[in-house]
């Protein structure tokens, strides 16, 4: 005998149950969805349920949260803001690659293109924008300079 679309039912947990599941006290759980983190359950009070799309929601603010990420930064996430980059911390050993721009005597800029997320092709962009910008200032303040000299 086969059997043919035979429709699934989709978990679904009361409070309590999803408290465990999440990890997290029953008046966090209600905090998240009294400021909006949390879809509210499918009907009320002692009824109400929650299925698995609740989890997701509690365990991924979990997540962040136990990151530092605020619940206002959060709220963003979730409605579809990119992610901030992650911190990267160096283990011991790790090797990372970084570039050194030699703006002018004493004056170094140092680029890592993996944290900061940069191509190639923006971190090209990004010293000729610092190189312009310092020859724009250094021109500035020679002509300041021969300016004074000129008063005097």
């Amino acid at each position: 005998m086969l059997m043919t679309d035979v429709p699934v039912a989709e978990p679904n947990y009361p409070l309590s149950e999803l408290c465990v599941l999440a990890d997290l006290p029953a008046r966090t759980v209600r905090y998240y969805i009294q400021i909006g983190l949390v879809d509210r359950p499918e009907g009320e009070t002692r009824a109400a349920r929650y299925g698995p799309r609740h989890l997701e929601q509690l365990l991924q603010i979990k997540k962040w949260t136990a990151a530092g990420v605020s619940l206002e930064r959060i709220r963003a996430l979730l409605q579809g803001e990119p992610p901030p980059v992650p911190p990267r911390h160096q283990a011991l050993g790790s090797v990372s690659v970084r570039s050194h721009l030699g703006v002018a005597e004493g004056v170094e800029v140092v680029i890592d293109p993996g944290r900061a997320g940069l191509t190639p092709e923006q971190v090209r962009t990004f010293v000729q924008g610092v190189m312009a910008a310092f020859v724009a200032v250094t021109a500035q303040s020679s002509a300041d300079l021969a300016a004074k000299q000129e008063q005097q």
